[in-house]
């Protein structure tokens, strides 16, 4: 090659005019000065904060549902006031997670230590209140009204009752955002309500997803299927 031919490459070879391609798990330029990467850790050491350590026990709970998230109100009806000791909020994704990892501990349960105890039944005719008379007879604390975030949670038990860590699995470090105690017969409530809630939400979802017919449809163009706009 001569001083004056112009260099040479091999399809295989970078071009050095162009930036390099980031390696794989390496930060992204994303423009204006900031950086994007796809982020995978564990959340089995997931930090315990002091606060969070501890624990809430509750005596039930309260599943609401909104159009993009659950709200979980853990409850203390032990003696009164009576009040919501525990807020959790999560999305429906993560909801059916959830679910599914509850389902599969209380087969785990049954397993271990037989069919879990179960709570005795409303009386029979009894109907339930409206929820704003539910919430009238509540305590609802200012500093959880606003509720407590979850992405994950991780769930342990005992013949007697079960621990759930409610985790905001963010990079770099997991926490536990939330810990609820609820008794065996609590718990088994707990799945069948959020349960019944949770297959609500995906039938509204699918309802909206179904395409609605026009009112006034266009005229069918001759000889084909296609829909003639004027």
């Amino acid at each position: 090659m001569h001083d004056d031919d112009e260099p040479e490459f091999k399809p295989d070879e970078p071009d050095p005019d162009l930036p390099e391609k980031p390696k794989e798990g390496e930060p992204r330029q994303a423009g204006g000065g900031t950086f994007h990467q796809e982020l995978q850790h564990s959340m089995v050491a997931a930090r315990v904060p002091e606060a969070v350590g501890m624990g809430t026990f509750c005596t039930g709970a309260i599943v609401l549902t909104g159009p993009h998230e659950f709200v979980l109100d853990f409850v203390l009806r032990m003696s009164p006031p009576h009040r919501i000791a525990q807020r959790v909020v999560m999305a429906p994704n993560v909801v059916g997670l959830f679910l599914r990892a509850l389902k599969e501990n209380l087969d785990k349960y049954r397993q271990n230590f037989g069919p879990p105890a179960t709570l005795p039944p409303p009386p029979p005719g009894m109907k339930p209140p409206p929820i704003s008379e539910v919430y009238e007879q509540l305590k609802l604390p200012e500093e959880i009204m606003s509720g407590t975030y979850a992405n994950a949670v991780m769930i342990v038990h005992s013949p007697a009752e079960f621990c759930f860590d409610f985790v905001t699995s963010f990079y770099p470090k997991s926490a536990v955002s939330a810990r609820v105690y609820l008794a065996v017969p609590h718990v088994t409530q707990l799945f069948d309500s959020l349960s019944r809630s949770y297959e609500q939400y995906v039938q509204r979802v699918q309802q909206n997803q179904q395409p609605k017919p026009p009112d006034n449809p266009p005229p069918a163009a001759p000889g084909g299927n296609t829909w003639q706009i004027p």
